[in-house]
């Protein structure tokens, strides 16, 4: 182990050229109902938990549907054009088809493409489907863990209309995350009309929840569950007293403006009062103070049992001004066994109170405290991990080259210190994810220098002290086990690690295509289509690993198979705002 660190310092300085097996590659295991895996975390004990992306075979009901909508014949007629048409190949399905339930592969694609264009998913009158499910990954094989998502009343199976992100587990097993309600079909006729309409709601947007070593699901209260509310939980550990502390967010109220919205639209008379709720929330989509609710950072108390004998609020960065009635948030992402959270709060700038930024957060002792120096031009910002020893990294957002560019942090709680290391290069992004008690942080940072638009994302490791960085795709074979073949990983994303300096995290690798009902798809001739994938995976320290250069050949074949994966990094930042790991 030891003389793996001493190695992972020494590479620092090396090109990215040079590979060897200084870490083993472990794929772990996935569910077969769906296409893209990813790791949240893991504890020391070698429980690994995550989300799955991709789900096949997603329920598409067309009981409701009016097929003569100007909004899916148009759809259908603009996707016959650029899917069919413009490869000069037939269209294989009809809306009639659709309407009789006879979907094929190509008819259930543009039914999920039509149901996620923006238009229609910020409509209530149509199915709201979600594609990403909780995953146990150990032990093997791997299992779905439902939240809180419920039983169809008008298909069969699960809803699939809740997002659920699995966010942390602790020493003993227990997990924490959070998942919206499932959306359940209603009737309802506006005032003035003749004929119900159907209409999709839900009863809250989100809650944290808490799930027991026997699969038990706990859901957390908010503070305030006015219009539904909303929750998270983005991390658990054990008390050393017994029990446990989970912290996230929880509404604790709805703001004057915001309130006025609620007094002004939701009168229940031109669609029902959950709709309404439902639009207005949305809003905080892209703008949090546009949001229905005012979030606060929230620490529970459990007891061994998992009951909840506390909800404390933790508190905002900032004081709110008695003409200031827009929503304000602060969410905690991690916790240590002191009790002490990071996260991130709603800050005012030290140059214009005007302005209001979003910035890495300490709670600590009834405070809300700044990480970042503002006035070295960070403006915004996340805290994501923190040691029992009072360690935190996350990262921190400027404009780096004309470019918003987001480098990774540590700070010392105990000597308010905080420093930004060498990444990869002075405008790659970067995020830290995880720091485990040795002071070994891990995350991913961008690699691709020229293409400044949609930049390649790897996997890094950097102990405390060292001048820069570590490329862990440098640290891996250069060969497969067979010895001739190309190594089948790029690792692309660090996301936990643990006290032996066991990594976890997603690797991405080339496999056959499947479509959307988990069929391998072919070309014209009949020949196999593949595509890039992300697997879960462990990477365990090789005891006296070695570096090896790999011949020209293998690494010229490296760079150019890591560099045709650069739309994955895309597919992966969704999660991003997901996972406790990033906020």
């Amino acid at each position: 182990m030891k003389k793996s660190l001493v190695a992972l310092s020494i590479l620092t300085g090396l090109s990215a050229h040079v590979h060897g097996a200084v870490y083993q590659v472990e794929e772990l295991s996935t569910l077969d109902i769906a296409k893209h895996h990813y790791v949240t975390d893991a504890n020391n004990n070698g429980e690994v938990i995550g989300q799955a992306r991709g789900v096949y075979n997603l329920p598409i009901d067309v009981s409701y549907i009016d097929f003569s909508d100007s909004q899916i014949t148009n759809a259908y007629d603009d996707w016959e054009r650029s899917q069919f048409e413009a490869i000069d190949k037939e269209i294989t399905f009809t809306l009639d088809d659709i309407e009789a339930g006879n979907l094929n592969a190509d008819a259930h694609r543009f039914m999920l493409s039509f149901l996620s264009t923006s238009s229609v998913n910020s409509d209530a009158n149509w199915q709201k489907i979600a594609d990403s499910v909780a995953v146990n990954f150990t032990p093997s094989p791997a299992t779905e863990q439902v939240l809180l998502d419920e039983q169809s009343n008008h298909y069969d199976g699960l809803t699939r209309s809740v997002a659920n992100l699995y966010n942390a587990i602790s020493e003993d097993g227990v997990r924490a995350g959070w998942s919206s309600a499932p959306y359940e079909q209603i009737e309802f006729t506006p005032s003035g009309d003749d004929e119900a309409q159907t209409y999709f709601v839900r009863d809250f947007r989100s809650r944290g929840v808490v799930v027991g070593v026997d699969g038990t699901v706990v859901t957390l209260p908010v503070i305030s569950d006015l219009y539904g509310g909303q929750g998270t939980a983005n991390d658990i550990v054990m008390r050393p007293d017994g029990g446990y502390y989970v912290v996230g967010d929880s509404s604790t109220g709805v703001p004057e403006d915001r309130q006025d919205n609620y007094d002004d639209r939701c009168d229940g008379e031109d669609e029902p009062v959950a709709v309404c709720v439902w639009e207005i929330e949305n809003r905080s989509a892209s703008n949090t103070r546009n949001g229905l609710y005012d979030r606060r950072a929230t620490l529970w108390t459990l007891d061994a049992d998992l009951n909840v004998v506390d909800t404390k609020n933790l508190g905002l960065g900032l004081s709110i001004e008695e003409d200031e009635n827009s929503a304000f948030v602060s969410t905690a992402l991690a916790v240590n066994a002191q009790g002490i959270a990071v996260g991130y709060s709603h800050i005012r700038d030290n140059n214009n109170d005007n302005r209001i930024n979003t910035l890495p957060a300490l709670f600590k002792d009834g405070e809300v405290l700044e990480i970042i120096d503002q006035e070295d031009d960070w403006y915004s910002g996340k805290a994501t991990a923190i040691t029992d020893n009072g360690i935190v990294t996350g990262y921190a957002t400027k404009n780096i080259e004309g470019r918003r560019t987001t480098k990774f942090f540590y700070h010392n709680i105990e000597t308010g210190t905080t420093v930004f290391p060498t990444d990869y290069f002075t405008s790659s992004s970067s995020v830290g994810r995880d720091i485990n008690e040795q002071g070994v942080i891990v995350g991913e940072g961008e690699v691709d220098v020229v293409n400044s638009g949609s930049r390649r994302r790897e996997g890094f490791i950097y102990t405390l002290g060292d001048d820069k960085i570590a490329n862990i795709n440098d640290l891996l074979p250069c060969y497969d086990v067979d010895g001739e073949s190309n190594y089948p990983y790029t690792f692309a994303e660090a996301t936990a690690i643990d006290d032996d300096n066991i990594i976890y995290g997603v690797a991405t690798k080339t496999e056959p295509k499947l479509n959307s009902f988990g069929e391998v798809e072919v070309d014209s001739d009949g020949e196999t289509l593949y595509e890039s994938v992300a697997k879960p995976v462990k990477l365990t320290p090789i005891a006296g690993g070695e570096v090896e250069e790999c011949p020209p050949e293998a690494a010229e074949t490296y760079e150019r198979q890591s560099g045709s994966l650069g739309w994955l990094a895309l597919l992966a930042l969704p999660l991003l705002g997901w996972r406790r790991k990033h906020g």
